[in-house]
């Protein structure tokens, strides 16, 4: 039987295990998505920056990103983002444009069952 890959970061292994319980829990496929997003191995996932999520999200959008969320670009499209990492320029970048930056734990406690929320990365 093959052995899983156990992450060297606890944080990291946290979140995993919260996003899998709450698909579990509420039913959401889509926190099972980003849990998985998150278990990859580094190299295939990319990060996401602000500029591109200023040219595929609609403005008052619910965006989670399994991954880093980097500066790279302007917002000016009011969202809420949900994301493991962000750079601090990228944080401040949507907070000035009246956006919200959350951890994917808070995510979870406001979208428990995942409704609305849209996968970036």
């Amino acid at each position: 039987m093959a052995r899983s890959h156990v992450k060297g970061n606890p944080e990291l292994a946290r979140a995993i295990r919260e996003l899998r319980h709450a698909a579990r829990t509420h039913d959401a496929p889509v926190w099972n998505s980003v849990a998985d997003g998150l278990a990859r191995s580094r190299h295939p996932s990319r990060p996401v920056s602000v500029g591109r999520l200023e040219r595929i999200a609609e403005a008052e959008e619910t965006i989670v990103v399994p991954g880093k969320v980097l500066a790279d670009g302007a917002l000016s499209k009011r969202l809420t983002v949900a994301a493991f990492a962000y750079s601090a320029e990228a944080r401040s970048k949507i907070r000035a444009a009246g956006g919200v930056a959350l951890s994917l734990h808070d995510m979870l406690k406001a979208k428990p069952n995942g409704a609305g929320v849209r996968l970036v990365g």
